[in-house]
């Protein structure tokens, strides 16, 4: 299993309303593409506004392929769109993390 852990800064003020867009756009179209979230959290402490989701995947091929579909589906492009239009996003980071042996999430 490889893990694709995202983060991203939004501007101030706009988390919430972010957060909104995601559940109601984002959120379905990835759940059907991408499948395994293990997690999506925003920071309480530390740099601020910010959100951090996990998602797994088998392998990069794996992640690479369903990603290429979700990227093709309609229901992603308006979500893009709206995402673009509110324009929270400062910057984005993503990172592909591997457990270790004696890791839960494996």
């Amino acid at each position: 299993m490889i893990i694709d852990h995202r983060s991203y800064t939004l501007y101030p003020l706009k988390l919430g309303k972010w957060l909104a867009l995601y559940e109601q756009y984002a959120l379905p179209v990835q759940l059907e593409h991408l499948g395994n979230l293990i997690g999506f959290f925003q920071t309480e402490i530390g740099p601020l506004n910010q959100v951090i989701h996990l998602w797994g995947f088998e392998d990069l091929a794996d992640r690479q392929r369903r990603r290429a579909a979700m990227a093709q589906d309609p229901a992603w492009q308006e979500f893009l769109r709206r995402n673009e239009e509110l324009g929270a996003l400062m910057t984005q980071e993503d990172k592909i993390i591997v457990p270790v042996s004696f890791s839960p999430i494996r």
